[in-house]
């Protein structure tokens, strides 16, 4: 399986913050949610794929292009980015940006970008400007998914959607990625909204990759204990938190002895815990 992303090493600094040695591949075909607190560096990974910003060290490629070199002009073609600020003209409305874009992209779709119009409920000719963050959200998507795009690049693009809308986009997500030279990065708050659609999972945590794993493997992997760890060997321990009930840990499934009983661990529980011992 190729991988539509690679980040081998990346370092980017800007005054206090700092993105720290991030490596990092996701393979076509899949979704991956990339999950972190504000200001752990999402967007900023997000804008080097974009080549838009140049890490300090390290390299990175997207559907196979080094991101710096000349001829990912030519590999943007392929890629749809809808960051969490939609950069639209303010005094047009959807039929003129439809317009636009078919003069930018040698492969925009007017028929595609229609359709995405209708099904996620936009209006035709009311200007950017006055639309809501959510509608604001849905016509950078639209745009997005209208020029044949072979990867998605999506900052906080389900943030300000009511829950019935940010449904209807999943399943959006997870038809495109029916075609196994496609692949989405999804970076979101609203992380059961990447349990539900991500086959892999990235937690990004103060510019440092605590982890980045398959969904699925995580939640087989670990597992939560409520009470004492008395006869559990330390290094099964990842992360603990205090509750008013008691302390809760989070254990490595494998370390712990049998009949041991843990409870499931959700993506979110799991990245609290993590955040909180790294």
């Amino acid at each position: 399986m190729t991988n539509a992303i690679e980040l081998n090493h990346i370092s980017k600094s800007f005054g206090e913050f700092s993105l720290k040695n991030v490596t990092l591949a996701i393979p076509a075909g899949t979704i991956c949610g990339l999950v972190g607190e504000n200001g752990a560096g999402k967007s900023t990974l997000i804008r080097i794929l974009m080549g838009a910003l140049r890490p300090d060290s390290g390299t990175a490629a997207a559907l196979g292009v080094d991101v710096s070199a000349p001829e990912f002009l030519n590999a943007k073609e392929d890629i749809g980015v809808v960051l969490d600020e939609v950069g639209l003209p303010e005094y047009m409305n959807a039929q003129q940006i439809g317009r636009m874009m078919a003069g930018i992209f040698s492969h925009w779709q007017p028929e595609a970008y229609a359709g995405y119009l209708r099904r996620l409920a936009l209006p035709e000719d009311k200007p950017f400007r006055d639309f809501s963050r959510g509608m604001k959200m849905k016509q950078g998507l639209a745009v997005a998914l209208s020029h044949q795009p072979k990867l998605l690049l999506l900052d906080e693009a389900t943030s300000g959607l009511d829950p019935v809308v940010r449904d209807e986009i999943l399943t959006i997500f997870a038809d495109f990625t029916r075609d196994e030279e496609h692949a989405v990065l999804l970076s979101s708050h609203i992380v059961s909204d990447l349990e539900k659609i991500c086959d892999y999972i990235a937690f990004l945590h103060r510019g440092r990759l605590l982890l980045c794993e398959e969904k699925d493997r995580l939640t087989e992997e670990y597992g939560i204990l409520r009470g004492t760890t008395e006869g559990i060997e330390p290094a099964a321990v990842c992360g603990q938190r205090a509750t008013p009930y008691g302390t809760e840990y989070l254990l490595r499934r494998s370390a712990v002895p049998a009949g041991v009983p843990l409870g499931q661990v959700n993506i979110e529980d799991l990245f609290v815990f993590m955040a909180k011992e790294a």
